[in-house]
């Protein structure tokens, strides 16, 4: 016979098994798919007849005793529920004339509602029903309030992702809208001082310019290829060689293959066709306008007055993370000016790139992203972005 101790130990564990089912089945939301599929989970893990889940007009799960009368988009039938979802206060109803259904419902004789809020926001109801009101004990308001709570819990949580995903895809449309109109006209000048010196030149200039703008405005998914950043930011630098000159700037692509692979490089010169050998179907997919940003503002700021700047776009796996590096060896910064462009609230000049690149890796893959960045004056800069299990 087994003991107290070993009896609340196994329900603990199924408890904790079944709040772990349900957190999985929430990941996208309170669909009515997902509102049926945790009925159906709660249902035999009770003492209930019936389980069901309501948003405040309308059923959207219901599993057992008069299933098929309770389908998904039916109308809240009963008075209890329509209370609940007013004031907001969870019921332990003892009578079937309390929970107010309409005839035919009478097997059910009691019944736990507990309201689902979000905030200070009704969203539902979750309601469990039963065939007499002895079979309501703490141990089932227990848990019909424990898993009441552990859904709204739920709830709150994939209201915020679908919040950071919108704000992390309204960051990325105002990268777009804002297309440096100095780096368009100086780009669109070059090709057309290159019509008359080098006309082959300015062909191969402008077929990529379209591409390249091309690539910009349709970047709006959560992520890309790494294959394709990399490519749009060859294709950025390679606009701004031929602007300044090779003996101004020069781009290195330090590339790794993905584990057990050798590593390779190449100039800008050969960039693109380097960069079509990074494996598409490792599955490296990253948020795009990480790198191109920070490439940007080495030109803008790094170069020195003299000489050429160098910046090398270094591609490293360290599974399951992958490490992400704009090297270069220009001006370089002081501690002082380097803290100043790190500063959450930096809104111009390189910090607000340096801004938006921090925030849309971490809205993308969590706290435990980060974006460092190393810089001496006369020595140049180093930005490392990791982007914790993406390989």
């Amino acid at each position: 016979m087994e003991s107290n101790d070993t009896i609340r130990a196994r329900q603990t564990d199924e408890m904790l098994r079944l709040a772990g089912q349900m957190v999985d089945l929430m990941a996208d939301g309170l669909t009515p798919d997902v509102a049926q599929s945790i009925c159906e989970l709660l249902l035999p893990n009770s003492a209930a007849i019936a389980t069901a889940i309501t948003d405040c007009e309308a059923i959207l799960g219901y599993a057992g005793y008069r299933e098929r009368e309770n389908p998904a988009g039916a109308p809240i039938r009963t008075q209890a529920t329509h209370d609940t979802i007013a004031d907001g206060r969870l019921r332990v109803i003892l009578t079937s004339r309390e929970i107010g259904f309409p005839q035919g419902a009478a097997r059910i004789k009691a019944a736990i509602v507990v309201p689902l809020d979000v905030g200070d926001e009704i969203r539902g109801t979750l309601k469990f029903y039963f065939a007499e009101a002895h079979d309501i004990t703490e141990t089932q308001r227990s848990i019909a309030q424990g898993f009441g709570k552990l859904l709204t819990t739920q709830m709150a949580a994939s209201e915020l992702e679908a919040q950071r995903k919108l704000a992390t895809s309204m960051e990325l449309k105002m990268l777009q809208s804002q297309i440096n109109p100095h780096f368009l006209f100086n780009t669109i000048n070059t090709i057309a001082a290159l019509i008359r010196t080098d006309p082959p030149k300015a062909r191969e200039l402008l077929r990529e310019f379209a591409v390249f703008y091309r690539s910009t405005l349709e970047d709006s998914q959560d992520r890309i290829p790494l294959e394709r950043e990399l490519q749009q930011t060859a294709r950025y630098f390679a606009f701004e060689v031929a602007r300044f000159g090779e003996d101004r700037l020069e781009l290195v692509m330090d590339v790794a293959e993905p584990p057990s692979s050798t590593s390779s490089r190449s100039s800008v010169q050969s960039a693109l066709e380097q960069i079509a050998d990074v494996p598409p179907e490792e599955g490296v997919m990253v948020p795009p306008f990480l790198l191109q940003p920070l490439v940007e503002n080495a030109v803008k700021h790094a170069m020195p007055p003299e000489g050429k700047l160098t910046v090398t776009l270094r591609v490293r796996f360290e599974v399951p993370d992958l490490l992400l590096q704009v090297d270069d060896d220009g001006v370089g910064m002081s501690p002082e000016e380097r803290d100043r462009v790190m500063q959450s609230q930096s809104q111009n000049g390189l910090g607000i790139a340096m801004k938006n690149v921090r925030d849309r890796l971490r809205g993308f893959f969590g706290p435990h992203a980060s974006m460092t960045v190393e810089s001496e004056p006369g020595r140049g800069t180093i930005i490392t972005l990791r982007l914790p299990d993406s390989v």
